[in-house]
């Protein structure tokens, strides 16, 4: 069947199928978890490289030997069992080999984002309860302002070096090599192994549950979809406390035999030149990163490099085809997931735009729909049965996925949030037959005759910025605690040249309100991302209208001073202060002259 309608080409079809192959042994035996798959790859490939970090790595022998020094650590230290530890670290060979040993012995591991400060690292600590934390040397200082927050205090171990007061945890674990281990019950696949964080589209940024199931389950598909083999290195620039840089990019190499290349962080100037050196032949990518990149002069080696594939979200259509024609990457793989999404979408025909589709071989396995959204209501749109209504070709709705029930097994099952009520929040119920439930994606979707899904915007309170989520509930709730600051609301708006939408706040103030101290608020409270770039300040904000009416206007207005006159703030950089944002700074934005 031709891809023109409706079917699958044979390197899509193929790419599937790998996956599918690669999936179905999961749960024979109930007990090979992530660690014990990746041990039998070490007893393959001893002396092959797992980790490539920038100072340090780790061969696949070492990579088992430390995971089991730490899962000895956590045997001693009572952190097994579904006992949770926090991890708080930028990217190193460490970070993995740390919770591959926690999660070896039955603990559970919270990735921490290494960038929350203040009253956001508190909250994603606190809704973990963790016995213990495990936290970069450098981030020390961080942490302990918010320690004596923190009821019951767990215990800190710090990695890296020595901080007074805190016990070393990687000397520990170099001083006692041998904790017998394999008498200890081993973790099922059906219990949790990590706590991964979400802004999700419901309020506050919550710890979603991940099953050791889903580890390797993330892991096998994405080999399969990029054909994951022990020749490949995946260059890993994204952060380690996300799923897709902590799990998928990382894991589904070391369930292959190949290497990850781990940066801390992505650099546009030394990109292609650590790309070359590093014989990189896959790449992770966030849109954003992509857009940098074909900003960017030309460089010798954009072209001299070993990249057969790149693999990533929010790659934009206008994009798309530069980079891929530039670049010389043979191929790209653009996905559709979310850490606690049952569900995701794979483009793997190179269509750009797309965020991907599910072929119709498999849409009887894992259904997926669009339903009509009511926009003013918040939800759904119901018919007059009371049942949702799908949504017909190319027309906006909210992305749903089926959840297994007793009459049918299609569906995969959702996994929810340490949140309860933030999990119920997620199901719709009587969606299309009487009692049947799918899973909300929070997300609007359209989707075109040959079934491939483009995404259109986030639903609620949650937008995307710089490769992050941000909660408009969390960035309100900082800014309002600023002296001066009497009422506010946060949204997003598009910025030409930004992937994702920037922050915008609408506040009223007093008298006593200045914006110098707003800024030093700011950077002590938010992370840098859910700063807003503009602020409006307005008389007042209209109790009468409802909260998301009155943002619907705000956003629509956005940060054009012909279309308001309250006074505008723009966020510069070079500056270092929120400047008066006038008719001539806003064509500089819409020109693209200004950097943010």
């Amino acid at each position: 069947m031709s891809e023109k309608h409706g079917g699958t080409d044979k390197r899509a079809r193929d790419a599937w199928l790998r996956a599918l192959q690669r999936t179905a042994s999961i749960g024979t035996p109930p007990h090979r978890t992530l660690p014990v798959a990746i041990d039998e790859v070490a007893h393959k490939y001893p002396g092959r490289p797992a980790l490539i970090g920038e100072r340090d790595g780790l061969t696949y022998r070492e990579l088992a030997d430390c995971s089991r020094q730490y899962a000895g650590w956590a045997v001693r230290h009572m952190a097994t069992n579904g006992r949770t530890v926090c991890l708080i670290m930028r990217n190193c060979p460490e970070f993995l080999a740390i919770w591959l040993g926690i999660t070896r012995v039955g603990g559970l591991v919270a990735l921490i984002n290494h960038r929350l400060e203040g009253r956001a690292l508190m909250h994603a600590i606190s809704v973990a309860a963790p016995v213990h934390i495990i936290v970069d040397a450098a981030l020390v200082a961080v942490l302990e302002a918010v320690l004596p927050l923190l009821i019951p205090a767990p215990a800190v171990w710090v990695c890296g070096a020595d901080s007074p007061g805190h016990r070393r945890i990687d000397r520990e674990i170099d001083a006692e090599r041998e904790t017998v281990i394999a008498d200890l019950p081993r973790p099922q696949l059906t219990d949790r192994a990590l706590y991964i964080y979400t802004s999700g589209t419901t309020g506050m940024p919550k710890a979603a549950i991940v099953s050791h199931f889903r580890i390797l389950q993330w892991s096998q598909w994405f080999a399969g979809m990029m054909d994951a083999g022990p020749s490949d290195r995946m260059y890993n620039c994204l952060p380690m406390y996300h799923s897709v840089g902590g799990v998928v990019a990382s894991c589904a190499m070391l369930v292959s035999g190949g290497s990850v290349v781990i940066r801390e962080r992505f650099s546009a100037s030394r990109f292609w030149d650590d790309v070359a050196s590093s014989r990189a032949t896959i790449f992770q990518y966030i849109g954003e990163l992509c857009r940098y990149l074909v900003r960017n002069p030309p460089h010798p080696k954009e072209t001299a490099h070993c990249l057969r594939l790149s693999c990533g979200n929010g790659l934009p259509a206008d994009v798309w085809p530069e980079f891929r024609g530039r670049f010389g990457i043979a191929h790209n793989l653009e996905f559709y997931a979310a850490t606690e999404a049952n569900f995701s979408l794979f483009n793997c025909e190179d269509e750009a735009g797309s965020i991907g589709r599910i072929p119709p071989f498999l849409a009887h396995r894992f259904p997926v729909a669009l339903v009509k959204f009511d926009v003013a209501r918040g939800e759904p749109l119901r018919g007059p049965d009371g049942l949702c209504v799908r949504c017909g070709t190319d027309e906006v709705g909210e992305a749903i996925s089926k959840l297994p029930d007793a009459t049918s097994p299609a569906g995969v099952p959702f996994e929810g949030y340490t949140d309860s009520d933030a999990s119920a929040k997620k199901i719709l119920y009587n969606v299309f037959v009487a009692g049947d439930a799918w899973y909300r994606s929070g997300d609007l979707m359209r989707r075109d005759a040959r079934g491939f899904f483009y995404f259109v915007d986030r639903i609620g309170d949650t937008f995307r910025w710089k490769g992050e989520n941000v909660s408009t509930t969390e960035a309100a709730a900082a800014i309002g605690s600023c002296p001066g600051v009497v009422e506010v609301v946060v949204y997003g708006v598009s910025v030409p040249g930004g992937e994702g939408r920037a922050g915008m706040a609408a506040i009223v103030v007093t008298a006593a309100f200045d914006f110098a101290s707003l800024q030093r608020h700011l950077a002590a409270v938010l992370p840098a991302y859910a700063q807003p770039l503009f602020v409006r300040v307005c008389s007042a904000i209209e109790a009468t209208e409802t909260f998301k009416q009155k943002k619907q206007d705000l956003v629509r207005e956005g940060y054009d001073p012909s279309k308001t006159t309250d006074p505008l703030y723009f966020a510069d950089r070079e500056a270092g202060a929120y400047v008066p944002l006038d008719r001539a700074l806003y064509d500089r934005i819409a020109r693209c002259e200004i950097g943010f």
